[in-house]
């Protein structure tokens, strides 16, 4: 029984303390007046009875009632009911005035005479209890207040005499009827088990103001303990609010501050810094703002506002969703049958109690599935006296799979678990709701999830129980309580309520409790009994079923692994040991590993040999380290038995157990794991100790019984807990000291076990911890754990204890502490005894210095065991010549951003991390070695690259996962598109590593070109850096000094300090020497002016061996064959040649980088040359490289104009000029000179007449297959170069007259200029309404001009086009050398990434974008087609870009590869490149930072960039080349690598320089090296056909016009493919030989079945050697065939040519004319997908096509458009297309008018220049032709009117009739420019005819 209230207060405002502003209350009687022993008067009361502030009112408010709650030291709860009403204050006395200050009366001040208003003051009656019976209180208390207001005859000192001695049950469900004595009756109803709480109607409440979204927020923010505010105008609310939050809770237990109702003076309790729920008023919610870490409700708004520093942890998934929708079908049914045709009438929700249960019922469930199994995880450490008991999270957490969930690992981790574990965690006690819920229903609650209608009816039954348990009588008898007259408190003449007398209220209690003391004690009894465990976690777990089964093998795999280790049989085991490590990545797996070792353990030791104790360990490891710290899956737990068992014997008497290799796991060094562990140890062998006794007094039972399940240790402490009371008690002792004992054992072993663990193998330094970077490296464990102690253990150890000596202290101080801690802790809580717990203190320094000493001596013996056998290195193949500078360093080589070699997307085999060595030679860095992986089997690996390529290395560090050990490595990136990204080995010491470091800088950047590869190979290494090799053969030498010196001679020194010199002066040139030699066979046309020549001039024996040699070089050759220059013996020479060649340049006196031959216009003397040569830049003046043999139109190369010059070159002539004479008379010279070129084509003297473009072209197309349809195209070519596209009207040109080109390549930023391009394509296209200007000049000049000058713009600023020169200029912009570099560095990024990115396509793609590599490829193209179009057309081109070397030589070898068949042989291909690159001067030296002169200008890809051009345009012509792929490639990689002399240097002055140009024939020293790249491919070629392209068919004459668009360009695969079983394919010695041994191997294993199946690995294999094509297999099975038959072996080349004669033969014969029936033959048919990209290529939706290739010419495939006799490519290119898009020239959608009065119809018309015919067809998709209109028939084209019927949107001006002889048809174009093209186009085909 208790009483229903201790206290009764009556609480007033107290006029004395009226200073400050707000008044103060105080306590005006109390009864009973002295405290009750059991409960004294709690302090505050009268805070709480106003807690906004005791205040004066100046009107009369109704009386209010409300519930506080105070919480008193022993954290009892007392619940304060008030009840509060107003009284009138006695009128103010005048003297008091002073007293009252600024009061709460300022009312009253203003001195008037007025009669001041009447103020009421507040009145409380509280009533104090401690329990929360809130409805009778407000009965209660309205009584008194009823009795007073009322004034009824009832005593109201018997009725609070009443009160206060009513006493009623604490719960068992009684009822009970009281009656204070005035006529009033209440029932009290207690709840049947007071361990759930009572909550009414609050939680529905609380939900209805707040939501459940945010009451969920809430409810998590409490569990996790944040602090919770509560905001509301009423105080009731509050109440209830918290009360509810509460109930939410159970079964957990709030026990941080709970104040519902916070008084105004005590805000500043809201900023303690630990968790609270409060409620305070909303007038107080300004003083809430500046709190930053609370979370607020506001009731009466319905928000919850969670500041930005606080994270909520939710509920996990899937309990949050199903939380959410339970509690919504509970607040809100209707939600279910909202959306029904037909919604049941009668769906409503319960009433708002049966809610609140309703809903406690689903949080109840909540909480059942969060804690399911928590008894399983229980540890009971001692039962007598009193259970202890300790709850393992780590396990919890592990075996539920909610390690990474916050939520429950914060709520394991707070006050309200712990307080839950202690309560609950008894194994014999009475049981309530939740634990029958926990235990017996999980099962239930997971078949039903999903279920809605089984859930709600289990929430039903639930809540029925819990409202039962507050309501467990219907409510018979009705309360009968007085209420107050209806509006009493406002009557005007209340008398204050009286003094009460204290004797009698005393009196009355006195008399009550003398009844109590008589009256026999009330026994409560309690039903105690054994707590169900429910089912075990793993039961509910099973779901998981499936994963099981999948790792089913794997475990196989473990145990076989385990078994074969134990049998010795180690090969085995090694094989499978790579899948065991993978398989620890499981759970299962790492569990089955510590059963199968654990049977293999007896008596606890289990000896190994080493290979064993290896394995073991290595497998412990790789266990251990996805532990984490907790150890939350019990691993550690279940290894930590068998480190200390498994052990070798190291020498006699020394033994090294498993632990001392398994130390630097976190786990070791958490205290809570240690803690765990030393529980569950304990709880065992208590369970043991109380087994045996049992078994000891029931061993006949239990034989008759059979088996029984082994009871758990709960069970058993429940049962003890059970007998406990019935034992005697010196029995009881018994059991306490035994018990006591085991635990102290426990300390003692565990002491031992932590010092195995924590103290290192190697303790004899004493080490400071905290400072210990690496362990040792020769230790077989490094010292790892002991970082880890140091910084989690020593440091919190020593601040606890105070000492901080850290610094004398050692390892073993370290560990001692850390062992005395965790003794101290697990010892006070399991109740050890004082003196044990002290003789452990003494015992655990002995233990680990013990330990340290028999550690020392296995630390001695475990050094001296021999390494493990690393792999062997391999040595590289190495080249003849080239020699090994630094022996391999042992290094692994690791996966870098390329997924393909580390297994990646394709899942192959991870063929990296190799291990291997790193070898450096004189030629390449090679890396050779093996992959780490076992089951890759024994793959070489090999990855190499020039020194010479070398671009960027940058160092790293990496750690390595099984030993500790950071390793250095090197990153080195090569040109080559190759990445070495090195680990170096341990052994490797660091200063080796730099030396590798400096000698690889030493040979990348050779101080002077002698010092590269080329000219060091077979001389020895060391030899190499000497500076000065001797001469081998003088007479060479001399040669070449001779004619630098004079060269020297001439310039004076101002060229050889390399800066950038100014041209000297013509005074001082004329001192020059030209030695004549009139027996030479090089006709100089002109006769020297003798006056210049000293009269001594003697010809040297020197010089004439220098013009024989210029003679034979690769341009001569070249101008010969185009019969540019003649070489006649005479001097005379037909002066009707146009050009003429100069020996001008022959000492390299006028320009340096130009060859020693060059030619110029006949007309132009030498002397001429020399003043022009001034004006461009690095001299390098004009002079002719090729001359198209149809139209002589010739091709110039220059560099960029000096200043000065070229607006001389402009100006007209009349301009007075300021500058000297002379400038202009230079200038005059240079327009002599263009107008010279002009001059040498043949048709330029008659064109003078007939300007205009019919003329021009009937004039001098004289050539029969020429046809002018190529004109339209050249328009929009220029334009498009020059930066327009047939954009519509509206576009305004850019920069006045001239577009421009980007350099970026991106037609969208181009400027339009349709006027130049309009002019060019002879057409003035509307060029005024275009451009909105009218068209200036343009009709002066409707002809093409005869020389194109293409220059760079930003050079050619403020040039006026001159309307009467000859010439016109066409600016471009194009991009320098620095950004091809910072392209090229982003490609070699894109395509060999550094480091793994995580999201694989969109990158590599987005990067190569960024790139921009291959905008600048088109850009290269389009400029080259450009020219090609020019030239074909007639015009000759000067390029005139930058210095001439770079991208002018790009383009003019472009557009000579693209317009003369013969540099597409691989004879004309060599002569290009040595002819435009070499003797043109191209700076390979320079560009690619051959020297350390060039390291800081890094390298420039100016000629990959041209290889990659070519590349493009074969992928595109696949037919016409001779060379193949490989043939490019192979040039790409050696251009670089130093291999060859050929590309080296700057210039063939420098070559001559070096007396590398010509080599003496004798000088060959041996066979195999080779000093020219061109020997070494025509030797290969003859021996193979690498080089050769099987498509091979040329046409004759063939222009090739490729598609330059970025969508159609490819990246060169060059870039991405590497072969790891060989090294770059490009050094052909070094990767012969291999394929026949791997053959042999396979043989030698003739019993196993022989399989024809190859595997063939990308990246790995070559695939072109191991899978090759069909034409080279069975070439080389002829010459296989051949050698065995002992014939001599025909060369290839013949027997293809054979092949190839034979079967052109036989097409004759059937009468076929292809050429290409051979291809067609020979299964290569493949290899024509190149093709079929260009199928039409007109945009899909559109009618017209703007493409700029699709207008190229007749057929749509790139490719000449001459129409001859026979076949042309263009045809047989088209053969492999689909029908449809055979000869469509133009096509698009028209309207045409049907027959008569037929309707017009829109129809897909097709316009084919080759049959001459006009088609249309149904729709663009039809094959079937619905008609023809031959164009032999049409009379003429006119625009044409609307008819009836016609297409209403058109404008008129798109309707146009074609008159043919039979009829007239009307046509309609979808707009007018549509039909203007529709006119044009049929006009030219009627032209053409």
């Amino acid at each position: 029984m208790a009483r229903l209230a201790d206290y009764f207060v009556l609480v007033g405002y107290d006029p004395g303390k009226r200073g400050s502003g707000d008044g103060q209350g105080q306590i005006l009687q109390r009864f009973p007046e002295k405290d009750w022993e059991d409960n004294p008067f709690p302090q505050g009361i009268e805070l709480f009875c106003q807690p906004s502030g005791w205040q004066l009112f100046t009107e009369r408010n109704p009386p209010t009632f409300f519930v506080a709650v105070l919480t008193d030291i022993n954290s009892e709860r007392h619940y304060c009911a008030c009840f509060t009403f107003w009284e009138a204050v006695e009128s103010a006395q005048p003297q008091s005035h002073p007293r009252n200050g600024e009061g709460a009366e300022e009312e009253e001040e203003p001195s008037s005479p007025v009669q001041p208003a009447q103020l009421f003051a507040p009145k409380s009656l509280v009533l104090v209890s401690r329990l929360d019976h809130a409805e009778v209180f407000r009965n209660s208390l309205g009584l008194i207040y009823t009795i007073y207001v009322d004034g009824l005859s009832v005593s109201l000192e018997n009725v609070i005499g009443n009160l206060l001695t009513c006493t009623i049950p604490i719960t068992g469900g009684a009822q009970r009827t009281i009656s204070l004595g005035a006529g009033d009756r209440q029932v009290i109803q207690t709840p049947i088990n007071d361990s759930l709480p009572v909550s009414s109607c609050s939680v529905a409440l609380l939900f209805r103001q707040l939501g459940i979204t945010n009451v969920l927020y809430l409810f998590c923010a409490a569990l996790t303990e944040h602090k919770i505010l509560f905001l509301s105008s009423s105080y009731q609310r509050l109440t209830d609010a918290c009360r509810a939050l509460l109930a939410l809770m159970f079964p957990l237990k709030y026990s941080f501050t709970y104040v519902p109702i916070l008084p105004a003076q005590l805000l500043e309790v809201l900023s303690t810094p630990t968790p609270f729920i409060i409620g305070v008023h909303s007038i107080f919610q300004s003083e809430t703002q500046e709190l930053l870490d609370v979370v607020i409700a506001d009731l009466d708004g319905g928000t919850v506002n969670v500041p930005e520093c606080v994270h909520i942890s939710l509920l996990p998934e899937p309990l949050l969703q199903q939380t959410r929708e339970a509690l919504s079908m509970v607040l809100d049914p209707e939600l279910e049958v909202a959306d029904l045709a037909f919604p049941p009438s009668t769906i409503s929700a319960s009433s708002l109690k049966m809610q609140d249960k309703e809903i406690r019922a689903v949080f109840l469930r909540l909480f059942a599935q969060l804690l399911q199994g928590y008894r399983w995880c229980l540890h009971i450490i001692r039962i007598h006296p009193e259970p202890v008991i300790r709850f393992h999270k780590a396990a919890f957490l592990g075996q539920r799979g909610l390690t990474e969930d916050d939520f429950l690992t914060k709520v394991l981790e707070g006050m309200a678990f712990a307080g839950f574990v202690t309560e609950r965690g008894a194994p014999y006690r009475s049981i309530d709701l939740f634990d029958e819920l926990v235990a017996y229903e999980v099962k239930r609650m997971r078949a039903e999830e999903g279920n809605k209608q089984k859930i709600l009816r289990h929430i039903k039954e639930l809540a029925e129980k819990l409202y039962k348990n507050e309501n467990p009588y219907p409510a018979v008898t009705m309360h009968k309580v007085q209420k107050p007259t209806e509006g009493c408190h406002l009557r005007l003449h209340q008398k204050p309520f009286p003094r009460l007398d204290e004797g009698t209220v005393q009196w009355i209690i006195d008399q009550a409790t003398a009844k109590l003391q008589t009256a026999p004690p009330a026994v409560k009894a309690e039903k105690k009994c054994m707590v169900p465990s429910g089912p075990p976690i793993a039961a509910i777990m099973e779901r998981n079923g499936n994963a099981l089964a999948n790792s089913a093998r794997r475990l196989e795999v473990v145990r076989n692994c385990i078994s074969y280790v134990f049998e010795n049989k180690m090969l085995e085991a090694k094989k499978l040991f790579p899948a065991v490590l993978r398989a620890m990545k499981g759970r299962a797996a790492r569990h089955c590993l510590t059963q199968e070792l654990n049977l293999h353990v007896q008596q606890n030791r289990a000896v190994l040999d080493h290979q064993q104790f290896d394995f073991i360990i290595r497998m412990m490891n790789c266990c251990l380290q996805d532990c984490t710290a907790m150890d939350e899956h019990g691993i550690a737990a279940a290894l930590l038995p068998l480190v200390t068992a498994f052990c070798r014997k190291l020498s006699p008497g020394i033994t090294q157990f498993a632990y001392s290799c398994v130390q630097e796991h976190v786990v070791w060094t958490n205290i809570q794991f240690w803690e765990a562990m030393f529980y569950c140890d304990v709880q065992n062998h208590i369970r043991a100790l109380y087994l045996d006794n049992n078994e000891e007094n029931h061993v006949d039972e239990e034989s008759t019984e059979g088996p029984q399940e082994a009871k758990s240790a709960l069970e058993i402490a429940s049962e003890q807990l059970r007998l406990w009371p019935t034992m005697s008690r010196e029995k009881q002792q018994e059991l306490i000291q035994k018990e006591e004992s085991t635990v102290f054992s426990q300390a003692i072993h565990y002491a031992n076990r932590m010092s195995y663990l924590l103290l290192p193998l190697d303790t004899s330094k004493n080490r400071l911890l905290r400072s210990s970077g690496l362990g040792d490296v020769e230790s077989v464990s490094n010292s790892f754990v002991t970082n880890s102690i140091a910084g989690s253990v020593a440091e919190s150890y020593d601040t606890e204890s105070g000492f901080e000596d850290a610094e004398s202290s050692d390892v073993a101080n370290y560990v001692v502490r850390f062992i005395n801690r965790f003794v101290d802790k697990v010892c006070t809580e399991s109740g050890v005894t004082n003196e044990h717990l002290k003789g452990l203190h003494v015992m655990i320094p002995d233990i680990v210095q013990m330990h340290i000493e028999t550690l020392d001596a296995v630390h001695r013996e475990s050094k001296r065991l021999p390494p493990i056998q690393k792999p062997k290195l391999l040595r590289p193949n190495l080249l003849v010549g080239e020699e090994c500078v630094m022996e391999g360093l042992r290094v692994c080589l690791m996966p870098d951003g390329r997924e393909e070699a580390a297994g990646g997307n394709i899942g192959g085999p991870p063929l990296l991390p190799a291990e291997g060595a790193i070898f450096l030679t004189t030629y390449r860095i090679i890396f050779k070695g093996t992959p780490t992986d076992p089951l890759v089997g024994e793959q070489v690996v090999i990855r190499s690259f020039p020194i010479a390529s070398l671009t960027k290395e940058k160092k790293f560090n990496i750690e390595a996962p099984m030993d500790q050990f950071i390793q250095e490595g090197l990153q080195l990136r090569s040109c080559t598109f190759q990445l070495l990204k090195i680990a170096f080995d341990e052994e490797v010491a660091s200063d080796s590593a730099e030396v590798f470091r400096k000698h690889l800088h030493k040979l990348r950047y050779p101080q002077h070109v002698r010092g590269t590869f080329a000219f060091t190979v077979g001389q020895s290494p060391k030899q190499a850096m000497q500076p000065k090799a001797k001469e081998k053969n003088p007479s060479l030498r001399t040669l070449s000094k001779n004619l630098v010196k004079n060269a020297k001679k001439t310039i004076g020194r101002q060229y050889v300090t390399r800066k950038k010199y100014t041209p000297p002066t013509w005074e001082q040139r004329s001192s020059q020497h030209f030695p004549e030699d009139n027996e030479d066979e090089i006709s100089v046309s002109e006769e020297m002016d003798r006056s210049t020549l000293t009269p001594t001039t003697t010809i040297r024996p020197s010089d004439k061996m220098t013009i024989n040699h210029l003679v034979e070089r690769a341009c001569c050759r070249d101008y010969q064959r185009m019969g540019l220059g003649t070489l006649s013996s005479s001097l005379t020479r037909s002066k009707n040649e146009p050009f003429r060649i100069s020996t001008v340049n022959r000492m390299y006196a006028i320009c340096r980088s130009y060859p020693g031959l060059l030619i110029v216009p006949q007309s132009i003397q030498d002397n001429t040359i020399q003043r022009i040569s001034r004006c461009y830049r690095q001299n390098r003046f004009p002079v002719v490289c090729w001359r198209n043999s149809r139209t002589k139109a010739v091709l110039l190369r220059s560099g960029g104009l000096h200043g000065k010059g070229v607006v001389g070159l402009f100006k007209s002539q009349n301009a007075p000029t300021a500058g000297p004479s002379q400038t202009d008379s230079t200038s005059l010279e240079q327009e002599k000179y263009l107008q010279a070129v002009i001059n040498s084509m043949p048709h330029y003297a008659d064109a003078g007449g007939r300007n205009t473009l019919s003329g021009f072209t009937s004039a001098h197309m004289s050539s029969s297959d020429f046809s002018d349809k190529r004109q339209p195209k050249l328009g929009s070519l220029m334009k498009q170069v020059m930066g327009g596209k047939d954009d519509g009207p509206g576009t305004i040109s850019r920069g006045g007259k001239w577009g421009s080109i980007r350099a970026s390549g991106r037609m969208s930023s181009y400027a339009l200029n349709m006027e130049i391009g309009s002019r060019l394509a002879g057409k003035d296209l509307l060029g005024a309404q275009h451009n909105g200007t009218p068209s200036e000049a343009s009709f002066l000049r409707q002809h093409r001009a005869s020389l194109y000058i293409i220059g760079d713009k930003s050079q050619l600023k403020g040039v006026k086009p001159d309307p009467l020169q000859h010439w016109e200029v066409v600016p471009i912009e194009v991009f320098d050398v620095r950004q091809v570099k910072a392209s090229f560095k982003k490609l070699m990024k894109a395509c060999v990434p550094g480091c793994h990115s995580p999201d694989t396509s969109v990158t590599y793609l987005r990067s190569l974008e960024e790139s921009e590599w291959l905008s600048q490829i088109h850009k290269i193209l389009q400029i080259s087609v450009l020219v090609v179009e020019l030239l074909d057309t007639g015009s000759s081109v000067l390029v005139s870009l930058e210095d001439g070397w770079d991208i002018t030589t790009q383009v003019v070898s472009l557009v000579q590869l693209l317009s003369d068949p013969y540099y597409r042989t691989l004879e004309g291909f060599r002569l290009l490149v040595e002819k435009e690159w070499l003797s043109f001067g191209h700076r390979f030296s320079h560009r690619g930072a051959q020297t350390l002169a060039g390291q800081s200008s890094g390298f420039a890809p100016i000629f990959l960039q041209f290889l990659d051009c070519v590349h493009q345009i074969h992928l595109q012509f696949p037919m016409e080349f001779e060379f193949s792929q490989y043939y490019l490639k192979f040039l790409s990689y050696h251009y670089i690598s130093n291999r060859f002399r050929t590309f080296l240097l700057d210039s063939d002055y420098e070559r001559i320089e070096l007396g590398l140009l010509y080599e003496e024939k004798g000088e060959r020293k041996s066979q195999q090296v080779y000093k020219s790249i061109w020997d070494y491919i025509d030797r290969l070629n003859k021996k193979a056909p690498i080089f050769f392209n099987y498509m091979y068919a040329p046409e004759d004459g063939e222009v090739l016009r490729p598609y330059s668009n970025i969508s159609n360009l490819k990246v060169w695969d060059y870039y991405t493919e590497e072969t790891l079983s060989e090294g770059p394919s490009y050094d052909w010695e070094l990767t012969q030989g291999q394929p026949e041994h791997m053959e042999e191997a396979d043989r030698q294993d003739t019993s196993a079945p022989q399989t024809k199946r190859k595997i063939i690995w990308p990246c790995y294999d070559n695939r072109s050697r191991v899978e090759p094509d069909a034409i080279s297999k069975l070439l080389e099975e002829l010459h296989n065939l051949e050698m065995e038959l002992g014939q001599i072996p025909e060369r290839w080349k013949d027997t293809w040519d054979k092949v190839k004669a034979s079967q052109r033969t036989e097409a004759r014969q059937e009468g076929s004319r292809t050429p290409s029936s051979l291809l067609m033959s020979s299964g290569l048919s493949h290899h024509r997908r190149s093709l079929g990209v260009y199928l039409q290529e007109s945009g899909v939706g559109s009618t017209l096509n703007l493409s700029l290739d699709s207008d190229t010419s007749s057929t749509s495939t790139p490719s000449s458009g001459k129409q001859g006799g026979r076949k042309s490519t263009s045809t047989l290119y088209s053969q492999f297309q689909m029908s449809e898009s055979e000869n469509r020239s133009y096509e698009g959608s028209l309207y045409k008018k049907g027959a008569f009065m037929k309707p017009w119809k829109s129809r897909w018309f097709v316009l084919d220049k080759t049959k001459h015919q006009l088609r249309y067809y149904d729709s663009r998709m039809d094959t079937e032709c619905k008609g023809v209109i031959d164009l032999a028939d049409v009379e003429s084209i006119t625009p044409g009117t609307p008819t009836m019927g016609a297409p209403k949107t058109v404008d008129e001006k798109a309707f146009f009739d074609l008159k043919t002889t039979k009829r007239v048809y009307n046509f309609c174009a979808q707009d007018v420019q549509l039909a203007q093209q529709w006119i044009d186009r049929i006009q030219s085909c009627l032209s053409d005819a």
